[in-house]
């Protein structure tokens, strides 16, 4: 039987014009505009294959001329980036192999750790391995974890990872960033207090829910891990699509084992793979913590496919909507995306 706990609402539209690719014959152009079962937030689908990834200049990004001066290179990183104090939190520049935790030297919040994941200036998503990605992301969930067990004044913890300069990342290496915060931003807030509204008036985990309802009906299911459910979102944050992974047993930072944070890098690698193949080279991602002390607001990891629109301008595929209707937008169907990505979870 259907659930009747989540429900998926689509709109769907099109726009008529005479279209001068046809000798200004009608056209009738199909859009969708979508809700998000958690939020009540729209999104619109449009430009359908119009929007391709842009492959980036990599070899550029790592030459003298473009890469300038990197305060995160292995030359430069005792001279040029801070370290903690000490005390009751982490001291120095913590290190797991290659992997390296410093304190931002711009915060963003009170603690805002930055983990250097790699020596390479420039490293391609097929060197990001087990041990890499594994290292990178222990050293700054410890960290969120060192954080929580000494301040119950800061109780939301998230990883943010900006990769390449379509992201909008300042610097081309590697790096990810570590919050503890009282404000972790308004796309957090929203889903904290409706996972909270559902749990109340459903009397169940939305996530889980969510998880549950999105494998049974196949169409934008990717694949489990370990416990772990990965699937692209009913709602698109990106322009090329989103992909979120939910782990229902997990609610805050210091329920996050070892077997979560494998089964988290398995997948990102399959993922990675995608993306490679696509010809997709940057991305944003986040993997949100709840709060301690609750059951409605699972573990979450989202990651968004970044590119430039073109590599004459080097247009951004950030606009209006987002900037300032707060509306995303994609070219890439939810369902079409699972698709593709399922074929390397397989």
């Amino acid at each position: 039987m259907p659930s009747s706990r989540i429900r998926f609402e689509a709109h769907k539209s099109e726009s008529t014009f005479l279209d001068p690719r046809k000798g200004f014959e009608p056209s009738r152009v199909p859009f969708e505009v979508r809700i998000d079962p958690l939020t009540g937030r729209t999104g619109h689908f449009s430009h359908f294959g119009a929007i391709k990834a842009q492959a980036l200049p990599l070899d550029a990004y790592a030459s003298r001329e473009i890469k300038g001066f990197c305060p995160f290179c292995p030359k430069n990183r005792e001279t040029y980036t801070p370290r903690f104090p000490g005390g009751t939190l982490t001291e120095g520049r913590p290190a797991r192999n290659q992997a390296v935790l410093i304190p931002n030297l711009y915060p963003y919040d009170i603690h805002n750790g930055v983990v250097i994941m790699t020596d390479r200036h420039v490293a391609t998503l097929d060197e990001f391995d087990e041990q890499r990605l594994g290292d990178s992301f222990s050293l700054g969930i410890d960290f969120l974890k060192e954080i929580g067990s000494t301040d119950l004044s800061l109780p939301y913890h998230v990883m943010t990872w900006n990769y390449m300069p379509p992201s909008g990342g300042g610097l081309v290496h590697p790096h990810q960033q570590y919050f503890a915060s009282k404000y972790p931003g308004n796309q957090y807030m929203d889903e904290l207090r409706s996972s909270a509204r559902f749990f109340d008036e459903e009397g169940a985990n939305y996530w889980v829910e969510l998880a549950g309802e999105e494998k049974r009906l196949g169409r934008r299911f990717i694949g489990s891990i370990d416990g772990t459910h990965w699937l692209a979102s009913f709602v698109s944050l990106g322009l090329l699509g989103e992909i979120l992974c939910v782990f229902p047993d997990t609610f805050s930072v210091g329920d996050f084992a070892c077997r979560h944070q494998d089964a988290l890098v398995a997948g990102l690698i399959k993922v990675f793979r995608y993306f490679i193949a696509e010809g997709i080279g940057s991305f944003n991602a986040s993997l949100s913590f709840g709060p301690p002390g609750q059951s409605f607001f699972s573990t979450h990891f989202r990651i968004v496919p970044r590119t430039f629109l073109n590599l004459r301008d080097y247009a951004s595929d950030f606009n209006f909507f987002q900037a300032v209707l707060g509306e995303p937008v994609s070219v890439v169907m939810p369902e079409a995306l699972a698709g593709d990505v399922r074929k390397f979870f397989t």
